[in-house]
This record gives structure tokens, sequence and C-alpha cells, in this order.
């Protein structure tokens, strides 16, 4: 029996703002990822209290040094747009209204995942390394952990640590400001 293909119409990021603008996914969570438009989980309340944690612990120990976004775009490249649960970005003055950031303004990056550890394992954290993203953390609430990559490359970031309750960590652009896992996970 011959092999058969499955073809695929990827999408540009301009497309899917048209299909927005038309309201095709009027009141749908979904994301752009190498083409494909993904349906985002729905928020459970672990997940909500963790992002706003995350929020919460930012914003008081960096304050006006940088701008919070949670759930907002990152524009990676015209293929991709996703919307990480949370990001520490470089400070503007505009609060990128002229445009999504860009890798490069990516301090750090937090997917919280308790139903999507592995599709952000497997699909997301490639995609920020090939992108340039300097720092992601992974917070993995079903086994209460926070998995930090660094140093990224084309084919994945060279540094994979893993953080546990009792644990102090830092973000690389302020290595001075020390963060507890439990703060992130409550």
């Amino acid at each position: 029996m011959p092999a058969t293909s499955v073809l695929k119409r990827l999408f540009t990021v301009k497309e899917y703002y048209q299909m927005f603008e038309s309201g095709l996914f009027a009141n749908e969570r979904v994301e752009l990822i190498r083409g494909e438009i993904i349906k985002m989980s729905p928020i459970g309340r672990r997940h909500a209290a963790c992002v706003d944690r995350c929020n919460y612990t930012f914003a008081h120990k960096l304050g006006t040094k940088v701008i919070i976004r949670i759930q907002n775009p990152v524009a990676l490249d015209n293929t991709s747009e996703p919307e990480p649960d949370v990001m520490v970005l470089s400070y503007k003055e505009d609060f990128y209204r002229s445009g999504h950031p860009q890798p490069a303004d990516v301090l750090l990056l937090i997917e919280v995942a308790d139903s999507t550890v592995d599709s952000d394992r497997q699909l997301k954290i490639p995609l920020y390394a090939e992108d340039g993203i300097v720092e992601v953390w992974l917070v993995d609430i079903n086994n209460a952990c926070v998995e930090v990559y660094r140093q990224p490359t084309v084919t994945g970031y060279q540094e994979i640590l893993q953080f546990h309750r009792g644990q102090n960590l830092s973000i690389l652009a302020f290595p001075e400001v020390n963060i507890t896992v439990d703060e992130i996970l409550g």
C-alpha cells in the first residue's frame, strides 16, 4: 500500500491577523506556532494562580525596571506568534504599542503548565531557543518545579536546570534578585 502524505496549509502572522479581524476565532483562545493555529487549553485555577503569583513577584522585585506582560504575544518570525503566560521585558516608554516584543526585548519568558507540560517542552521551548529567547522558565505545576532554559541555539537550549521547593533562582538579567520556587508555586 503506498504511503500517503498529509498536506497542511500553514499560515503567516499576517494571514492569522486577517482571520482574527474577520471574526473567525471569536471567543477562542488560539496562538500561531510554526504556521499552525493551535487551540490553547482553558486556564484552570492552579494555572491562573501561578501566573498571578509570577506577576506579583516580578512586579514587587523588579518594579519599574521592566515591563511585565501576561498572556500577550511575542513576535518571533513570520509564522509564529505565541502567547506565553508571563514575559519580563526591557522597559519601553510606549509599552510596546508600536509593535509586539521581539526576542531581543525578552529578558525572561515563562510558560506555566499543568496539562501542557509535554507540548510546551516539545513545541514551544525549542521554538523559543531557535528564535534566541535568552531565558525561559517552564513552571511544572504537577511536579512542583521550575525548569530553567538558558543559552539558546538553533538546536535547543544548552543549559537546562531544575529547581524545586526550598530552592532559590534568579533571572540572568537580574542576578542580584533572588526568587524562591515557593514564591512561584505558592
